[in-house]
């Protein structure tokens, strides 16, 4: 409506009012403040929900980036996984490469060599000297018997 419309609306409105009984203008008032007390609670209610649907939006859309920056934050977990695991294989095969030829010249080298004594070559218990086999002090030679240079035989004295 046009600023001239409203004008002659609201001084028809007020002249109404004017001739209008008591018992309908409070009729009328009390009919006023209803409508008015639902509207405004219609309003807030509207604009309470849109804030909700907004919220509920916002949400939403914060939701789907976090979720697609969790799984793009894994991918790249994932390939420096298996980066690390790749270069970790090859060190392993270097190492068991180099282990191979180390006991290859190992064996090569003992060829022409003596070998270690097995378990064979260890005396066994009988073999070790026991206290019998000892010589007691009786049976060893003093100074007197001892021979001199003297009682060495020569080859030209035969």
């Amino acid at each position: 409506m046009s600023k001239p419309v409203k004008k002659a609306v609201g001084k028809a409105a007020k002249k109404v009012v004017e001739h209008t009984p008591e018992p309908v203008k409070d009729a009328m008032k009390d009919n006023a403040k209803d409508m008015f007390v639902e509207n405004v609670q219609d309003n807030v209610q509207e604009g309470v929900q849109s804030k909700a649907e907004e919220a509920s939006e916002n949400l939403d859309d914060k939701k789907e980036e976090n979720a697609d920056k969790v799984h793009t934050k894994a991918e790249e977990a994932k390939e420096k996984v298996q980066d690390v695991l790749l270069s970790l294989r090859e060190k392993l095969g270097n190492a068991k490469e180099a282990g191979e030829e180390f006991q290859k010249k190992m064996s090569s080298s003992d060829d022409g060599k003596t070998k270690l004594k097995g378990a064979g070559n260890i005396k066994s218990v009988s073999e070790i000297k026991s206290s019998m086999n000892i010589k007691s002090s009786t049976e060893i030679k003093s100074s007197e018997k001892i021979k001199s240079s003297k009682d060495i035989k020569t080859m030209s004295s035969r």
